[in-house]
């Protein structure tokens, strides 16, 4: 990346802790999730409606976006922080699986405005030509949040409720993002007026962000019950210890690592369309593949799912903030997450539903179709690498 000033660099850090904080509190649930199951009894169903009802949180990030779009990007993400960390304060003190899933649904809501408000503030800092570099340093931050409470876990289970009180902590963070971050140079260029809804159902942006929604929707009823079920299938059907996930987590993400500073610096030579939807269509082939390949494959295909993934991170988020127009991008960036709770819920409840016919890996796996055809979707969007963006 070329030398950043001193607004870009103060920019990366606040955005970048926020980040950081996201990941790790959004990551506890999914690490500790058959601790969770042994506490309070839980079986796969029970499982698949506690994620279909954590993932909801999308549903409240997105007018909290507007707000973004109205009044500016450093609030929100300070508040966002704040807010999730105080409920991760308050999780361990759920007594049930359902309060335990209204918290987290809560926290969900925050952590997805926090991600989707930083996002859109690091395309509009990023210098023109290095957006997707700039996104794979916010994609290896909010990894680093998520690898956390992995190098903790193994030393406290299966006493779940200690990370989500570590994880809490972070709320001393909000006023100091509140008062370091910089308010967007771009966002105080546009000229804010009219409802950001209302902008983004014009054209060109309102077939944009159906194109986006559809593949959002459709991608999440293959990734949501993947990324939730991968420590339960782990563990309660290759009987892999605690220890032993985590150490694979730990391999992920390494690879993880590799995959996000290549996909940025792939996108930024050679363009986001054609390279989204490879990577896209090779991680759905692993994801869904590793459910049914026994212990060595789900480990292979976990280290190689992780690192196609990781890759295509900063070149989707580089892509639909090009995508988007300035005056609405916090709540474009969000109505993908509104779209993809639903396919999130549709995913989970498929494989609640199929099982106990199936089993927990076939039924993922027969997922897969949704995953490729989330990618090839996005062929129907316009490249726009180093493109000026829309105001």
């Amino acid at each position: 990346m070329p030398r950043l000033d001193a607004v870009q660099v103060r920019t990366l850090f606040w955005a970048g802790l926020a980040v950081v904080l996201a990941g790790w509190n959004g990551s506890i649930l999914i690490l500790e999730l058959p601790a969770v199951a042994h506490t309070f009894g839980a079986r796969v169903s029970d499982l698949s409606n506690l994620g279909s009802i954590v993932v909801f949180g999308a549903l409240g990030a997105w007018p909290l976006a507007t707000l973004a779009d109205r009044f500016g990007r450093r609030r929100l993400i300070a508040l966002g922080v704040g807010a999730f960390c105080l409920v991760s304060l308050g999780t361990p003190l759920a007594a049930n699986l359902t309060t335990l899933a209204v918290l987290r649904l809560g926290a969900s809501c925050f952590e997805g405005l926090v991600l989707s408000v930083s996002t859109a503030l690091i395309v509009e800092e990023a210098p023109p030509a290095h957006r997707g570099t700039a996104l794979s340093v916010f994609a290896l931050l909010f990894g680093a949040g998520q690898f956390v409470p992995v190098l903790v876990y193994p030393f406290v289970a299966p006493n779940w409720r200690l990370l989500f009180f570590a994880g809490g902590l972070g709320v001393i963070a909000a006023p100091l993002i509140w008062r370091g971050l910089p308010e967007s140079r771009a966002w105080r260029r546009a000229h804010i007026t009219g409802s950001t809804i209302r902008i983004l159902m014009q054209p060109p942006w309102r077939r944009r962000v159906l194109i986006l929604a559809a593949s959002a929707l459709v991608g999440s009823i293959l990734g949501e019950p993947a990324g939730l079920f991968f420590t339960v299938y782990a563990s309660q059907y290759l009987h892999l210890t605690p220890g032993v996930i985590s150490w694979m987590i730990a391999a992920a993400a390494g690879c993880a690592i590799l995959g996000y500073v290549a996909g940025g610096y792939l996108s930024d030579r050679f363009g986001r369309r054609i390279l989204a939807v490879t990577l896209g269509v090779i991680t759905a082939v692993f994801t869904g593949g590793g459910f049914v390949a026994g212990t060595a494959g789900f480990i292979g295909a976990n280290l190689l799912w992780s690192g196609f993934a990781s890759a295509g991170t900063p070149v989707i988020g580089a892509w639909s903030g090009e995508l988007y127009p300035t005056r609405a991008r916090a709540t474009a960036e969000a109505t993908g997450g509104v779209a993809g709770t639903a396919g999130a819920i549709i995913g989970l409840q498929l494989v609640g539903a199929l099982s106990p016919l199936l089993g927990l890996g076939r039924a993922i796996a027969l997922l897969l179709v949704a995953g490729v055809a989330s990618s090839l979707v996005l062929l129907m969007l316009p490249e726009t690498r180093g493109r000026p963006l829309p105001d």
